[in-house]
Formats: C-alpha cells, sequence, structure tokens
C-alpha cells in the first residue's frame, strides 16, 4: 500500500470508509480510459478491464482466501502492460480492514 498524503496532496486525496481516493488520479485514469472507449481507440471490453484493475488489485489481501489472491496476482500480472504498477488511484487502507494489521504511525 502506498503512503499517507503529503502536506502537498492534502485536499487531493480523501477516505470514504476503507478506501482511500486520490481524485486528481482517479479523475485521470478513469476519465482517460472512458474518452479512449468514447472515441473508439480502445474497445469496451478493454476500457473495462483497465478501469477494473484498481478495484482487482485490492482483491490481493494478507486474509483473503488463497484462490482469491491467486486470481488477484494473475490478474495484477496481466494488468502490467497497461500500467497495472502504476500508483494506486483507489486503494484500502490497512487501519480500516478487519484483520489487517493498523499501519505504523508516520505512513
Amino acid at each position: 500500500m502506498s503512503e499517507m498524503p503529503t502536506k502537498e496532496d492534502r485536499g487531493l486525496t480523501s477516505r470514504l470508509g476503507p478506501l482511500q481516493i486520490d481524485w486528481p488520479r482517479s479523475l485521470g485514469y478513469f476519465g482517460g480510459t472512458a474518452v479512449a472507449v468514447a472515441f473508439g481507440i480502445i474497445e469496451p471490453p478493454l476500457g473495462l478491464f483497465i478501469a477494473a484493475i484498481p478495484f482487482l488489485k485490492m482483491l490481493n489481501r494478507p486474509e483473503a482466501p488463497m484462490p482469491m489472491r491467486f486470481v488477484s496476482q494473475m490478474l495484477d500480472g496481466a494488468s502490467k502492460p497497461v500500467g497495472g504498477d502504476t500508483a494506486a488511484t483507489v486503494e484500502l487502507r490497512r487501519s480500516d480492514v478487519p484483520g489487517l494489521p493498523k499501519e505504523k504511525a508516520g505512513r
């Protein structure tokens, strides 16, 4: 998981329950994908897969069942060519997910 927002990011990210959303990156990521589909640059199934990547990555949690983690890691590998290893736009925060250790202070 990425670190907590820096002073420069304050106001650009927000928390919705266990989710932390980086609004500029999210709007760019999902908006760019929607524009690419709308203009026919990519086909809708590929656009849907690209849009689902941040949510598929959230399935890979230590307390998740092994089959779910396996599928999540497999899809994460498949997403690498379309930016699957970039900074997260939407992610679970450890402090709000039952069963996960709390984040250390300073993160």
